[in-house]
């Protein structure tokens, strides 16, 4: 009798219920991450190439989107480490190509962790543990955020945070040896 009363209630949220995905055909969940994607410094020798993304799922009322990239595993007494923050990206954007940051039109690459504005690759230390790299993808309901040029990384993802409609995470490993 349970089961036929639940039967019909799980198709029904199955049907209505749509969530927003973040995909990668160069990077991929739980998965070790290429040199492609390190960057080049601080003792790491990369191509520093951002990865390909493909996002689905958004919300009504999204008028635009960011990504970010961050280490939580970096030994940095709890704050991680923020490898790529980019905002305004425009609501009709649902893909970027591989090594497209600095080109992402009509979008704001902000200063990452490493001190530079884009996409700064993976570097965890030459100490062979693995780090997980999460890149989001946020759903937003403004065009433009209102972020001061200077924000740090950490009031940039408050900011997101507060505003978020929904999100998408894909989390990738890299391990220095």
């Amino acid at each position: 009798m349970k089961a036929k009363l639940l039967l019909p209630l799980l198709a029904f949220v199955s049907f209505t219920s749509s969530a927003m995905t973040l995909t990668s055909h160069d990077i991929h969940e739980g998965q070790l991450m290429a040199s492609t994607y390190a960057y080049n410094g601080f003792g790491c020798t990369g191509d520093n190439q951002s990865p390909q993304l493909n996002w689905s799922g958004a919300p009504k009322g999204t008028k635009s989107f960011a990504i970010t990239a961050f280490d939580p595993d970096a030994p940095t007494a709890g704050s991680g480490w923020w490898h790529w923050q980019v905002i305004n990206i425009p609501a009709t954007t649902h893909t970027l190509s591989r090594d497209q940051s600095g080109h992402i039109k009509g979008a704001t690459e902000l200063t990452n962790d490493y001190g530079v504005k884009g996409f700064g690759g993976v570097c965890p230390p030459a100490n062979g543990k693995m780090h997980r790299y999460q890149f989001t993808v946020w759903a937003l309901p403004d065009a433009k955020l209102a972020i001061p040029a200077n924000a740090s990384q950490a009031l940039v993802g408050y900011m997101l945070n507060a505003k978020s409609l929904a999100h998408a995470r894909l989390t990738a490993t890299y391990v220095n040896k």
